[in-house]
């Protein structure tokens, strides 16, 4: 079944990312016009860019001024904006339990994840409200939906752009008119073809598959495939308000530290 997505502008925010990147070729595999945002990724924002024949710009969505401006910038340039697939965040690396995560961590991790989602689906559904169409996909993460030890603040964070901000946009969505629709995909472990090729701790990837129906983890472009699906409308038209989950069947995470 065809996409439908030829000729339509994307705008793939922290797209030049690891699974950003994957999703800025993959709309571009579909004839789609490419927007790839940067916010400290410059070469590689510009060395896919001009692979998938792009564009990249660059702006801080924490700022809303930059936000704005960004939109500005593309809407000038191209005319309009039809998907916009919110994939920027902030993950903390180092692993600590509640009661060790410093004050300023919590709130960096929670302003900066909330603050990249409102500020991008802001404008986008301003947009939107112009044109009576466009297609908003948010990159959640199973964080957000089972918790993740020693990730609190992620967690927190995702689980409120997939729940209440995602079901309250799909309404709001709904008040500009059909043709605007909000959905959000939720990753769980994803990894590279290139990771899977250096080799992966098997006792890991046997604890991480262990609440999953499918023994396997996710590949960039399993999140791709379906970023593709929930944004055209020829093949999810009737879909808003959704979560989807790329994690094998996940039923949730064993404890870290545990026997």
């Amino acid at each position: 079944m065809n996409s439908d997505l030829e000729d339509k502008v994307v705008l793939v925010t922290g797209g030049a990312g690891g699974i950003g990147s994957v999703i800025s070729k993959s709309f571009a595999d579909q004839g789609a016009k490419v927007i790839v945002h940067y916010n400290h990724s410059k070469d590689n924002a510009e060395k896919i860019s001009k692979e998938i024949d792009g564009l990249a710009v660059n702006a801080d969505l924490t700022d809303s001024e930059q936000t704005k401006e960004l939109f500005k910038h593309i809407i000038e340039k191209e005319g309009k904006i039809d998907v916009c697939i919110a994939n920027a965040g902030k993950y903390p690396k180092d692993y600590a339990p509640l009661w060790e995560i410093e004050s300023s961590r919590w709130d960096n991790t929670i302003s900066t994840n909330l603050s990249l989602a409102f500020n991008t689906s802001r404008y986008f559904l301003k947009h939107a409200s112009e044109t009576k169409k466009g297609s908003l996909v948010l990159i959640g993460s199973t964080a957000g939906i089972y918790g993740e030890a020693g990730h609190a603040d992620y967690a927190a964070a995702k689980g409120a752009i997939t729940s209440g901000l995602l079901r309250t946009l799909k309404n709001d969505a709904a008040q500009i008119g059909n043709g605007v629709r909000v959905n959000a995909i939720a990753p769980g472990w994803t990894v590279s073809q290139k990771k899977i090729d250096e080799g992966l701790d098997q006792k890991r990837v046997e604890r991480i598959t262990s609440t999953m129906s499918l023994k396997k983890l996710a590949k960039p472009e399993d999140v791709a495939n379906s970023a593709i699906m929930l944004a055209s409308d020829s093949l999810s038209g009737h879909i808003t308000g959704q979560v989807i989950e790329i994690a094998g069947g996940m039923e949730g995470r064993q404890i870290a530290g545990t026997k």
